[in-house]
């Protein structure tokens, strides 16, 4: 509770937990610095636009520690709000010193909201709904419910993770004489380096040590002044160590009389005041690294000791204090410290599975990292203790037992020593050392290498499991966007882009989806996706040329060689004729050929996508060059594509179902128009939606006997099969029973009839129908019955509107039915409008076009043809509104034209 609120008087508090300790021993303000609200809507989009209002505080509040965490919750109380519950839901964000809480009001207070406290089960998590107070006794630090008469208020409350303050780093107190030995005064180098690696200042220590001015040596490479100690295999050099954040160690420097100076170096990266990025150096002679090197370990832990008695940490005095606080900092100073420790070439760090089947490479020294990073090797390569790293292992020569150590090969290591990491007997790690020299290392380094496994292991672990803590946290909202995402269309294409999208780059570097049409049919690369967009067409036309993958249902990932082995192919082929090339001929084809190769050369994995118990595709993601997937990118791949699937499988059964609908829509309007002499005619008609539905309004022109013409424009209640079949069975049927000679009247009885017979599946049916005779004056005489329909308005030449038709009842309601035609002589110019009520129920808000408004519309239209007048007012009911029509329209209209004068 935040200071000044009142405990609720109907509801729950929960703290850390479900704990009811009120005692709050923070010493950070929790009084409210800032507050941000805002209300949604009950409608789906407003949970989409709730998560991205929270997000989009909290980051501008500086709280990016806890916003997966917020968006979340909010996510899932906002659905029960404005999903489930049906009503508003108001977003409150009140920011303190150590925190920020957030309210979700509802206006559905008398939901049953089960409290842990209660006895009462919060229900599966696998319910759609229900899981908002799971969470929330999952990730925040105090959550409750409140009740008033109309409202229900959740809240929750998430803390800012503590950050120390004070001293960072401390050595023990020592006696005079272990104090390291200096020089009558320490000189420090003080060297800035700029982003092109040349440098920009020059201090007078860095004068004083190594004799160049500064004038003289600024503006020029650092690496030409250097001296650095090159190891066989390792890729790391001056320029790529100034290029990290932050590195430690020992080089050379050529002074100004061609000595190398050996020196201990701090390398921090850094900004100028433009934003550029730029690299601090501060270096000291080797043997005064004291001064700058973080404190080492010990000879044995037992040896340090404080001068008031008290042991030291041994794992500080391994790794350094202070230890890094993220895992990868804590990876890479461990196999440092390592390499150091025994006096190595190389170092690596590998954690395991979950399941202790394989080790997954995490940190390299001297190793090609980059190449190796996330690689997967077996716990287990071969039988007995030194084949497995569960054990401690001294190889003094791997060419003696090749493959020993997996990682190792090709990199030209002859020595290795091996340590298991354990956490209360359960592998989680393993720690090497390796050198290029044969039998460098026997049992007493493997016992002091294992000495420090057994130091870190605790905190390796510990930071393993926050780091899968906030990935965990982090794929959770992730999946959450996607499922809005994929959710919010039925389009095929969007479906296939987005899933697309979604992969590149956050999961992997590049991305294919195969799409299966049915059981009979073969995998058709559908959609490719590249983080860089000029590589897409290298990558489609390699895909193109070789063998899908199988389309194997098994869920999880698999290994799919064929597109890097093909690129590799395709790079190989492409240098061979290269060769006889010259150098002017040789055009961007290899160059293009060889970038591709590169994109896809790393590991491609392939998942289902499984959707409705068939596979419906397949989705592929693949790495650059020697790169490799982390098994949790893999595991989220994994949950994307089982949704991607139930999302592309409904994109098509929805174009499946507008295809069919779309085509009975069609079915259901007359193929071709007659043309009328001495008569102009003109019809537009507009389906309201998306194509979704069927049925609605419909017309027809169609001649009968004597010479005449038949015409109907007419409206079906409601959409769907139901109506089509009505309206199926409207048009049909006037065409039939008028050919055979029925009068307009008998005509739409026998339908009325016709309609009734349906029984419940019958709709009632609005229906104007004439006959239409053109005159040998130039007039056309026309019998219409206008059966519940919108009336036709006559347009006469001076101006005037009337109305053509009295109203007659409607058909599909009544048993017998007294119908009669009336006859109307349109003359030269005149015209004849027939609408549906699509046009005359217009509305903008509580307006409404109307029989009057359409009337004023068509006054306008005197002298104009058919289609000009059919267009205008067209034009004016889209006018009328600016939302898009809710219901069909249809438009037909008759025209006599004038005699043309000479």
């Amino acid at each position: 509770m935040l200071p000044g609120e009142q405990p609720p008087a109907s509801g729950a508090e929960h703290p850390d937990h479900g704990s009811l300790d009120p005692a709050d021993n923070r010493t950070r303000s929790s009084v409210i610095t800032a507050r941000a609200a805002h209300t949604f809507e009950p409608v789906g989009r407003s949970v989409a636009a709730a998560r991205a209002f929270v997000r989009d505080t909290l980051q501008g509040w500086g709280f990016g520690d806890v916003v997966d965490d917020a968006v979340v919750l909010t996510s899932e109380l906002v659905t029960n709000a404005v999903v489930h519950a049906g009503t508003a839901a108001e977003v409150v964000c009140l920011r303190s010193g150590d925190g920020v809480r957030i309210e979700v009001s509802d206006r559905y207070p008398e939901r049953e909201i089960p409290l842990q406290s209660s006895g009462v089960a919060m229900g599966s998590p696998d319910r759609e709904g229900g899981r908002g107070l799971q969470l929330c006794a999952a990730l925040a630090t105090r959550w409750g419910v409140e009740y008033s008469p109309a409202h229900k208020h959740v809240w929750f409350r998430l803390d800012l993770p503590e950050r120390q303050v004070g001293t960072r780093t401390a050595g023990p107190s020592v006696s005079t004489e272990l104090l390291p030995l200096a020089d009558e005064r320490v000189r420090v180098a003080v060297i800035q380096i700029d982003s092109e690696g040349a440098v920009s200042a020059w201090n007078d220590d860095a004068q004083e040590l190594f004799g160049y001015p500064a004038k003289q040596i600024i503006g020029k490479p650092l690496t030409d002044y250097a001296a650095w100690p090159h190891t066989p295999g390792t890729s790391t050099g001056i320029a790529e160590a100034l290029c990290l954040s932050r590195w430690e160690g020992s080089y050379g420097i050529r002074a100004a009389d061609g000595r190398v100076v050996p020196v201990y170096a701090s390398h921090l990266r850094v900004r100028d005041p433009q934003g550029e990025p730029s690299t601090v150096c501060l270096l000291v002679r080797d043997d005064e690294r004291a001064v700058l090197a973080t404190p080492q370990r010990g000879a044995a832990p037992e040896s340090a000791h404080r001068a008031d008695g008290q042991s030291t940490d041994p794992f500080e005095t391994f790794i350094g204090s202070p230890a890094p606080d993220d895992l990868d900092g804590l990876l890479q100073r461990t196999v440092e410290r390592s390499r150091d420790m025994l006096d190595g070439d190389a170092a690596f760090l590998l954690l395991a599975t979950d399941d202790e089947t394989e080790l997954e490479v995490r940190a390299t020294t001297g190793l090609p990292s980059a190449r190796q990073r996330f690689a997967r090797v077996p716990v287990d390569t071969g039988s007995g203790r030194y084949g497995t790293a569960r054990m401690p292992a001294v190889h003094e020569d791997l060419s003696a037992v090749p493959g020993a150590v997996p990682l190792l090969n090709g990199t030209g290591m002859r020595s290795v020593v091996t340590v298991p990491l354990k956490v209360e007997g359960r592998l989680t790690g393993s720690l090497g050392v390796a050198a290029e020299g044969a039998g460098r290392y026997s049992n007493e380094e493997a016992l002091r290498l294992q000495f420090a496994a057994d130091r870190i292991a605790l905190a390796v672990e510990s930071a393993r499991l926050g780091e899968l803590e906030r990935l965990r946290r982090g794929s959770l909202s992730f999946l959450v966007e996607a499922s809005d995402l994929l959710a919010g269309t039925l389009d095929r294409d969007q479906t296939l882009a987005l899933m697309a999208q979604m992969t590149v780059p956050t999961l992997a570097t590049w991305c294919a989806v195969y799409t299966i049409a049915d059981t009979a049919s073969e995998p058709y690369l559908s959609y490719v996706l590249h983080e860089d967009e000029e590589r897409i067409d290298g990558l489609k036309a390699l895909l193109g040329r070789i063998d899908p993958p199988e389309p194997v249902p098994t869920p999880g990932a698999r290994i799919w060689p064929a597109p890097a082995r093909a690129a590799h192919e395709a790079a190989l082929e492409a240098s061979v004729r290269s060769l006889d090339d010259e150098p002017h001929h040789l055009g961007s084809g290899i160059g293009s050929t060889l970038t591709t190769a590169a994109s896809v050369g790393g590991e491609t994995v392939v998942l289902p996508l499984v959707a409705r118990n068939r596979v419906i595709g397949m989705l592929v993601l693949g790495k650059p060059s020697e790169d490799h997937f982390r098994q949790e990118n893999l595991e989220l791949a994994e949950d994307l594509s089982r949704r991607a699937a139930l999302a592309l499988d409904n994109s098509r059964l929805y174009s499946e179902r507008m295809a069919i609908s779309q085509s009975l829509q069609r079915s259901l309007l007359p193929p071709d128009m007659p043309e009328v002499p001495g008569v102009e005619v003109e019809v537009i008609y507009r389906a309201a939606g998306e194509g979704n539905e069927v049925g609605g309004d419909f017309y027809d022109l169609f001649t009968i006997p004597d010479g005449a013409y038949g015409f109907a424009i007419g409206d079906v209640c409601g959409t769907g099969p139901e109506a089509a079949a009505v309206t199926g069975l409207a048009r049909h049927a006037l065409r039939l029973l008028a050919r055979e000679g029925y009068s307009g009247p008998a005509v739409l009885e026998r339908l009325n009839n016709a309609i009734l017979d349906e029984g419940e599946r019958s709709r009632f049916l609005t229906l104007l129908y004439g006959e239409l005779r053109p005159q040998e004056d130039g007039s056309a005489l026309l019998k219409v019955v206008c059966a519940g329909h919108p009336l036709p308005l006559r347009l006469r030449q001076d101006g005037s509107v009337e109305a053509a038709a009295e109203p007659q009842p409607l058909l599909g309601v009544m048993d017998d039915l007294e119908l009669y035609e009336q006859t109307v002589r349109l003359e030269p110019g005149d015209v004849l409008l027939c609408v549906t009520d699509g046009i005359t129920e217009r509305r903008e808000g509580s307006r409404m076009l109307g029989d009057d408004g359409l009337a004023e519309v068509l006054k306008g239209c005197t002298g104009l043809t058919a289609g000009a007048v059919a267009a205008r007012v067209m034009r004016a009911v889209e006018r009328f509104a600016a939302d898009s029509p809710s219901d069909d329209m249809a438009i037909l209209t008759m025209r006599v034209p004038e005699p043309q004068r000479n």
